[in-house]
């Protein structure tokens, strides 16, 4: 145990050594991740580690999907919902049935109900990936939305379908309509438990006296209880995270404090940051013991059948992605949709941006090694074979494409979309505009007579006449004035740092009232830098 858990603290630091090599080369850290842990597996230090599928999907799916659904927009999600369910469930099956049907046509021996055990292994894209690398290249939001949206559902709707697949191959039977049935109902429950475990967390939240401190360790224990809870009565766990998840997210100003936001965004943050990390790292390490396993079938073969699996699945998500678009025109004339038109550009970013992860990896494990205690399960290891190839080729190939594909594309932005620069004038006008009519409102003329309250009418008054201004002038008249500005902020910003520094050498100063004013400069430089990473992306 000692030495495992060594290995690990050298694992993390190999993890932050090749996000730095990645952020340097301009690449998404998973693809590094993954071929790194690739060249490790050679290795006699890390090749011995390997996943767990109880360890992925009871301790770091949860959190994963927690933090997901609370950094989702709810507003977006609602927007685009009718995308989102197509890609999560739909096109989910349409993709099991696809490659159910190839692999039983292409593997010799391999039967129609282990090809759907194939299909939901590999049918759900992995979103963290995709989203990394949308990041990076100048991509429109609402793509990023409906991806993340996916990924928050997708993962219920293909493991239930390996459920049931698993157990056709091991009973030799399936009856459709107690599939279906059974389908809807894993769905309908796992939300609903979703959403009164979120409920009694957030009466404790909102209810009783808790601190920062409480609060956030009660954020890292609530994905856990919505994840197991569901599980204990076999419907799904990861739409229950999902559910919960969403609806907390929706009312943490009614939850949280200030304080506790702020720090909770921290502490989330470096979690799944690790939590990544080491996924991404696993799977790569995970290439020896798999071909270790592939007995009477030759390597090459086993290649084989994992690259034409891989076309097929990346043809077929984006048929139906292509599909998806022309079946929102043809319905736009019924019924009213976010995007009447989506045209062909964006559903096939969204359909390359189908790249496979972990979760593939952990349900392909999961597979029993013997039915009924004396049989060997059929073809598990050319199975986790396959999923092994899919999740290379996918997240490496069309990973590192997709920033080329994206600027040849060069998606459209929705009609009704306002420019972020544009948004945020507008905010900031709104917010000051705001301020000045509670101060008038509130004090009258008596503000004039408390010089506190002048100053702060008098610099509101002159910011609203700023962004006044510049809402009237052009985009790139907005955009060169608010840079500048912001230029300048930062500098002024490090100056007020360097005298609380000066002034901490005394000792008449208290070193912890020092700290506070840092830390507040430190939140001022945030907000300018993220907007400036923002502006260049």
């Amino acid at each position: 145990m000692h030495n495992l858990f060594i290995q690990y603290i050298f694992l993390i630091l190999i993890i932050l050594a090749l996000v730095m090599f990645a952020n340097r080369l301009r690449l998404a850290y998973p693809i590094v991740l993954v071929l790194g842990g690739l060249a490790l597996s050679f290795t006699s230090t890390f090749s011995h580690i390997t996943i767990d599928p109880e360890l992925v999907f009871f301790i770091f799916l949860p959190p994963l999907l927690y933090e997901a659904a609370w950094q989702t927009s709810w507003k977006e999600f609602y927007k685009w919902r009718r995308v989102i369910t197509s890609f999560a469930f739909p096109i989910v099956i349409i993709t099991s049935c696809v490659i159910a049907y190839v692999s039983y046509a292409t593997i010799p021996g391999f039967t129609l109900a282990l090809g759907f055990l194939l299909g939901g292994i590999i049918s759900p894209p992995d979103a963290i990936s995709a989203t990394t690398i949308m990041r990076q290249v100048k991509v429109h939001k609402e793509l990023v939305s409906i991806i993340e949206g996916e990924s928050l559902l997708n993962d219920a709707s293909s493991l239930i379908v390996f459920r049931f697949a698993l157990a056709t191959v091991i009973t030799g039977q399936f009856h459709f309509q107690e599939a279906i049935g059974s389908f809807f109902l894993v769905i309908i429950m796992g939300t609903l438990i979703g959403l009164a475990i979120g409920a009694i967390f957030f009466a404790i939240h909102h209810w009783l006296p808790t601190t920062p401190g409480i609060d956030i360790i009660l954020t890292l224990v609530t994905p856990y209880c919505m994840y197991y809870a569901a599980e204990q009565f076999h419907f799904s766990g990861v739409l229950a995270v999902v559910s919960g998840g969403l609806l907390l997210s929706s009312q943490r100003h009614r939850m949280f404090s200030y304080r506790t936001r702020i720090e909770g965004v921290n502490v989330w943050a470096s979690l799944v940051f690790v939590l990544n990390g080491l996924v991404f790292m696993l799977i790569g390490l995970q290439l020896p013991a798999i071909t270790s396993q592939l007995g009477d079938i030759s390597l090459g073969s086993a290649i084989g059948y994992g690259l034409i699996i891989s076309l097929a699945l990346i043809v077929t998500r984006i048929l139906c992605t292509l599909g998806a678009s022309v079946f929102t025109t043809f319905m736009s004339r019924f019924i009213t949709v976010a995007e009447a038109k989506p045209g062909w550009r964006n559903p096939l970013i969204v359909g390359w941006a189908g790249m496979r992860g972990v979760v593939s990896l952990a349900a392909a494990l999961s597979i029993p090694l013997l039915i009924n205690g004396d049989h060997p399960f059929p073809y598990r290891n050319l199975i986790l074979f396959i999923t092994f190839i899919v999740i290379l080729v996918t997240l490496v190939f069309q990973g590192l494409t997709l920033p080329w594909l994206i600027r040849k594309v060069k998606p459209t932005a929705p009609h009704n979309t306002i420019p972020d620069h544009k948004q945020e004038l507008k905010m900031q006008h709104k917010i000051v505009k705001t301020s000045i009519q509670f101060l008038e409102e509130k004090f009258g003329e008596h503000w004039r007579k408390n010089d506190h309250l002048k100053n702060l009418h008098e610099r509101f008054t002159l910011d609203l006449k700023f962004f006044t201004e510049q809402l009237e002038e052009s985009a790139n008249a907005n955009e060169n004035t608010l840079k500048n500005f912001q230029l300048v902020y930062l500098e002024m910003l490090e100056q007020q740092r360097k005298a609380l520094l000066a002034m901490n050498h005394k000792t008449e100063y208290d070193e912890e009232l020092i700290r506070k004013y840092l830390s507040l400069i430190d939140m001022e430089e945030f907000k300018i830098r993220e907007k400036l990473v923002d502006d260049a992306s």
